[in-house]
């Protein structure tokens, strides 16, 4: 497929302000719909079809994530004299914002873990010597982490916007995360350690 990701109009980003859109978040299979509206848009059959669910189930799913917001109907077409809906993201970035707190989030409330999927989805991959990626351990400030955040969240806009080709499915998960308990090295004063004073970084 090639040209605009996805083929509809839609917000760069939304702020989830109320607690319904949030939990509207917290199931995997919303989850699941809401990545494949990043392709295009799409009607309940097809999004049925392509999880394997019924339509009944996918329909309660689409209700759910339209009443709080984040989905729309995008287009309509007729199919036997019947007006078929075709559904759309209504931001390719949600937020989380409640209180006046904003939380960077690309979809995912705090009881679902990207993660947690990542890792289930991986494990053939593994298997098969196919999971590419780094680890990697530095101690920055909370402002180092928050200005890698927003150079991450580009790379992942960057990969929902890729022409889609080719017939298998890949997954990209990147995150960064506190660890209480890593070793450190003692701070030093010496700035050819990297470091000016014992209080940098």
């Amino acid at each position: 497929m090639e040209g605009k990701m996805p083929n509809y109009d839609l917000a760069d980003q939304l702020a989830l302000t109320t607690p319904q859109q949030v939990r509207a978040l917290g199931n995997p299979l919303r989850n699941t719909i809401l990545g494949l509206l990043h392709e295009r848009a799409a009607s309940i059959t097809e999004l049925s079809t392509a999880v394997d669910r019924p339509k009944s189930t996918v329909a309660h799913h689409v209700k759910v994530l339209t009443e709080a917001g984040l989905v729309q109907i995008v287009r309509t077409r007729k199919v036997r004299a019947i007006d078929e809906a075709f559904y759309g993201r209504t931001a390719r970035m949600f937020y989380v914002a409640l209180d006046g707190q904003r939380t960077e989030s690309r979809g995912s409330a705090v009881d679902f873990n990207d993660f947690e999927v990542a890792a289930a989805e991986s494990g053939p991959a593994y298997r098969e010597g196919q999971l590419w990626g780094f680890i990697r351990h530095a101690r920055i400030s909370e402002t180092q982490k928050q200005e890698f955040w927003h150079r991450m969240r580009a790379l992942v806009e960057e990969f929902d916007a890729l022409p889609r080709r080719g017939d298998v499915v890949h997954g990209f998960a990147l995150g960064v995360y506190p660890i209480a308990d890593y070793p450190q090295l003692p701070r030093t004063t010496d700035s050819r350690a990297g470091e000016g004073s014992p209080d940098a970084g």
